[in-house]
């Protein structure tokens, strides 16, 4: 099927300077940053970094069939943004394997340098973030957990440090993640398996979900149902959708591996606190056990958002 908007496009934003600075983590994966710059014509006396969620990407807040965010923050005076493609963009391979990286590895190995980056262009500006769904808990989590410092203000959409889900979004927590891998031997779900060349397995599979969503016709739809939240469709509401961008919710939701559904099901089954995956684990030494261990320590102001019917973490924030 021919794309109607090329994948990775920056086309939705105009009028600035794009740059994309890489990284690398400490525990040896390759990141990125697009930055997005109109200095030239007006200054820009502090940035925002925004940050995705799990399966997504940069291309959730550049989407060119929209007024999008970027180009709403640089046309509202915010004329410094950078997006980061961390360790769950669909942008980069990693969710496309069978993996063990949890929250705390974003945390403790992504944002750091992310943030030395942006401060090594824009030095001691005030620096704001805005964070999406899981993008937001990992976020939360670096800030909480004292791995990132100097940050103006957050806003965290979906959920927060808090999270909670529908029934029937935590029995899918506990038993999918087993259910994918051991016993159907998917390296991940993919969104995009209806459109598979060849009548391959995860072409049945999508095939199979279809057949209980006709709520519409586009099986990455059902497919993301499965994927997040409990409903018909369940990540959003079709009314809110452009044409368009419902037909390309395979692009714009990428492919993901099961591992961090086991630590979003551990935090709800502590509580909806939030608590490190392993919390005998030398690596992570640094971080919490319980990242509200320091919550009285944080000064960051923080906007808790959320949509008024949101069906993938209920009422979190």
């Amino acid at each position: 099927m021919k794309r109607e908007i090329p994948l990775y496009t920056l086309e939705g934003v105009t009028g600035a300077e794009v740059t994309t600075h890489y990284f690398s983590t400490e525990d040896g994966l390759g990141l990125s940053m697009l930055r997005f710059n109109r200095e030239a014509t007006t200054p820009a006396r502090e940035s925002i970094m925004i940050v995705h969620g799990l399966t997504t990407s940069t291309d959730m807040f550049i989407m060119p069939e929209h007024y999008n965010l970027v180009s709403y923050l640089l046309d509202n005076g915010y004329t410094d943004v950078w997006c980061l493609d961390m360790r769950m963009s669909n942008r980069h391979s990693y969710n496309l394997f069978p993996h063990r990286y949890t929250f705390d590895d974003i945390a403790l190995y992504d944002y750091p340098p992310a943030i030395r980056i942006i401060r090594e262009h824009v030095g001691a500006r005030p620096l704001h973030v805005i964070a999406h769904c899981l993008g937001s808990v990992s976020f939360m989590m670096s800030l909480f957990g004292k791995a990132v410092t100097g940050i103006s203000s957050l806003v965290a959409n979906s959920v927060g440090l808090t999270p909670r889900v529908p029934r029937w979004s935590k029995l899918k927590l506990r038993n999918a993640p087993g259910m994918i891998e051991n016993v159907l031997g998917f390296p991940n779900l993919n969104p995009r398996w209806a459109d598979d060349p060849t009548l391959t397995r995860g072409k049945l599979f999508s095939k199979g979900v279809s057949f209980f969503h006709r709520e519409c016709d586009v099986p990455a739809c059902h497919m993301l149902s499965l994927m997040w939240g409990s409903g018909w469709p369940a990540p959003y509401s079709h009314d809110n959708l452009a044409d368009v961008t419902h037909r390309r919710g395979g692009d714009l939701y990428g492919a993901t591996s099961m591992h961090y559904y086991r630590h979003v099901s551990k935090m709800l089954r502590a509580g909806s606190r939030p608590v490190k995956y392993d919390m005998g684990k030398p690596e992570h030494a640094a971080l919490p056990d319980d990242y509200f261990a320091y919550a009285r320590e944080i000064e960051t102001p923080v906007l808790l958002t959320t949509g008024a019917d949101n069906k993938v973490f209920a009422d979190s924030n």
